[in-house]
């Protein structure tokens, strides 16, 4: 039975190495109220009440490994600033090793502000420069990697299309990754899924499966395994993990596929769920479950954090306790 290997997991207190490469930012939230409209546009004057920073992208996947339990290694790309600091400072205070993470004095930080009134987000001002990373970065980060890869278990990619995950270097980290064994996992994004040629997941969504398999649309598993086909031709991944919203999660190989139900009951904030889903798959498969399994589970944890405001972590406790929940 799940839980029973769940729970033998927890008494093993062992804790998986695993490698974040991605994307990194930072989440900044402004909470207020709205009364009324401005006198200058028909727009809500916020009357702010409190402001909080969190780590967001990549770095929100690796908070949810810390929270599962892993010991995590962090690589990406700061901007020489504040927020780059504040950014490494949450990292280093969860005990991560960011020995990977490389400063461009070219480009901040990645910021994401959300001004919310209640629960409900207004609007969102992004503060980032996406050009690839310059070739002098791309083997720092490379010659930091070589040093710690071969302690990992699993390698996450976390890609937001900010510019690390240019063709060259992610076959590059690829690579590397495959010489030594290591298995890769990809949160997509953008059009070119070649770049990600010889890993082992990749995990779209709906939409993004059907534009980078330049489908009309994805309304059914015929429509699902068809643009799925031109994916695993133009990857050789190993599997396909799909994340469907309401109809939940199909796991796709080239010649099966399974389809795992939603658990969500309760929708506040997606924010971040997608990464918890990624965490959450590599943290199960890094502790010998089967892929089926860290779905399984990364179902739940995705439920659990989407009833929370802002980017959410969960617990292998929590996990179990939201399973024993639908048992009864």
């Amino acid at each position: 039975m799940l839980t029973d290997k769940v729970k033998s997991i927890l008494k093993t207190e062992k804790q998986p190495n695993i490698l974040v490469i991605g994307d990194l930012m930072v989440d900044h939230y402004v909470w207020g109220s709205a009364t009324r409209l401005s006198p200058e546009a028909p727009v809500p004057v916020v009357n702010v009440q409190k402001e909080s920073t969190t780590a967001g992208g990549a770095a929100n996947a690796a908070q949810n490994l810390v929270a599962l339990g892993a010991k995590v290694t962090v690589a990406g790309v700061i901007g020489n600033d504040i927020q780059g600091e504040q950014l490494l400072s949450i990292l280093e205070q969860e005990g991560m090793d960011t020995r990977g993470i490389v400063k461009d004095a070219t480009r901040p930080t990645t910021v994401k502000t959300r001004v919310l009134a209640g629960n409900h987000q207004l609007v969102r001002v992004d503060r980032e420069i996406t050009t690839p990373v310059n070739t002098e970065l791309e083997e720092q980060m490379i010659s930091s990697l070589e040093k710690c890869i071969s302690n990992v278990d699993i390698v996450l990619f976390s890609d937001y299309n900010k510019g690390l995950f240019a063709p060259h270097l992610t076959q590059k980290l690829i690579k590397l990754a495959n010489d030594h064994g290591k298995r890769i996992i990809v949160d997509p994004k953008g059009l070119n899924y070649s770049k990600y040629n010889g890993v082992y997941i990749i995990k779209p969504n709906r939409k993004e499966l059907a534009e980078a398999s330049k489908s009309e649309k994805i309304s059914n598993m015929d429509d699902l395994q068809r643009a799925s086909k031109i994916i695993f031709d133009e990857t050789n991944a190993d599997y396909l993990i799909v994340t469907l919203s309401e109809e939940g999660m199909a796991i796709l190989s080239p010649i099966t596929y399974k389809l795992l139900p939603v658990k969500a009951t309760e929708v506040f904030d997606v924010t971040g769920a997608g990464d918890t889903v990624l965490a959450t798959i590599a943290y199960f498969i890094a502790q010998g479950l089967e892929i089926d399994e860290a779905c399984e589970l990364a179902n739940h944890a995705a439920a659990i954090v989407i009833r929370r405001v802002g980017s959410a972590t969960t617990t292998v406790e929590e996990i179990l306790e939201d399973m024993a929940k639908r048992i009864q």
